[in-house]
């Protein structure tokens, strides 16, 4: 019989050669697709298997990776917000079923009648066939005044105003960043504080996760700079860079380190071991489980064996890739300072890579 301290020393040789050959694997990949700087994790509810930082933060920087470095997560963004506004759910101050123009009844005769039933709810899990808002075939939007709040309100109001998207046969939803600006001014409306102030109060607050709003500081501080293709070459994207993410910052706006975003997603695979804990486990089966295809912040993904939240993200310079298996309880989570088709494919060959190895 093998004495359990040897077991145990071969799995600990067996792990730490894992961890080598998947890092050296990720960095094939980071230099393969052009990406200055990849960040990646495996994690269950209780630790972390596996995280690594490779690269530098700029193609023009030799300041190298660190596990301070933050990294913008684009549409991952949803899952926070729908996060918040769950807890505000539990606490009775909204529901799912609350229609939009109850909250906003002056606001009708100016809006479409297309758009008169529409709840949270639906603008949560993209079913209220707003324009989508993803940076390309835009309706032209006017320039609104005012405060980030009062800004969101106007561009609220002016795409209750078009017409609806044209779902795809082939879906049960139109994906629509403009879904959580609108969801936000009724989780505004109910509670009396911004969604700035809600994200600061719950993430910062009360789950210290550090979370910031827009791209990584890169100017004033060491920090990852964003990419993005221009002219066929990689271009390093400072953080005074202009992009209109303001009116639709709950849907795709926030950075935040790996690390702490390992306890976001921690979170989320203790509720669905049906653990309470900021959330009740009910709150979070719902969010992931609640509505087929895309549920509340989550793609919905049941095929072959998998049963799978997850959600990928960017805003043109970073991208991000998030899978929870909610059979297997366990969450693969990869960062990256740029976006591209190249990066796309690279990212995605990785995911693979993990989920063959730790999903056996």
């Amino acid at each position: 019989m093998q004495k359990p301290y040897v077991l145990i020393f071969t799995l600990l040789v067996t792990s730490h050669v894992c961890f080598a050959q998947h890092k050296k694997f990720a960095d094939s990949i980071r230099q393969a697709s052009s990406i200055p700087e990849l960040a990646y994790a495996v994690v269950t509810s209780k630790e972390t298997k596996e995280i690594s930082w490779l690269g530098t933060h700029s193609i023009e920087l030799s300041d190298p990776a660190t596990a301070t470095d933050r990294f913008h997560i684009g549409s991952n963004t949803k899952a926070m917000t729908a996060f918040i506004i769950a807890k505000y759910v539990e606490q009775k101050k909204l529901s799912w079923n609350d229609k939009f123009f109850d909250l906003f009844p002056d606001w009708k005769s100016q809006s479409r009648p297309e758009y008169f039933n529409i709840t949270l709810q639906d603008l949560l899990s993209h079913r209220a066939a707003i324009q989508p808002f993803q940076g390309f075939d835009d309706p032209e939007i006017p320039a609104f005044t005012g405060s980030k709040q009062q800004q969101r309100a106007s561009f609220g109001k002016f795409v209750l105003t078009l017409p609806p998207a044209k779902k795809d046969s082939t879906q049960s939803f139109v994906y629509s960043n403009a879904d959580y600006s609108l969801a936000a001014l009724m989780l505004e409306k109910q509670t009396g504080l911004s969604w700035e102030d809600l994200v600061e109060k719950v993430f910062n607050t009360d789950l210290h996760l550090g979370v910031k709003l827009s791209w990584p500081e890169n100017q004033t501080a060491s920090d990852t700079w964003g990419h993005y293709v221009e002219n066929g070459k990689l271009t390093p994207a400072p953080s005074t860079l202009e992009y209109r993410l303001d009116l639709t910052e709950p849907a795709g706006d926030m950075n935040i380190r790996l690390t702490d975003y390992i306890k976001f997603i921690q979170l989320n695979l203790q509720g669905l071991e049906g653990k309470n804990n900021y959330l009740k486990a009910d709150t979070y089966n719902f969010l992931h489980r609640g509505v087929a295809d895309y549920s509340i912040g989550w793609y919905n993904i049941y095929e072959a064996d998998q049963e799978l939240s997850s959600h990928s993200g960017t805003a043109g310079t970073y991208y991000s890739l998030v899978q929870i298996d909610r059979k297997r309880k366990i969450a693969y989570i990869i960062f990256t300072n740029a976006f591209s088709n190249d990066v796309k494919t690279g990212v995605r060959d990785l995911m693979r890579k993990l989920k063959a190895d730790y999903g056996r």
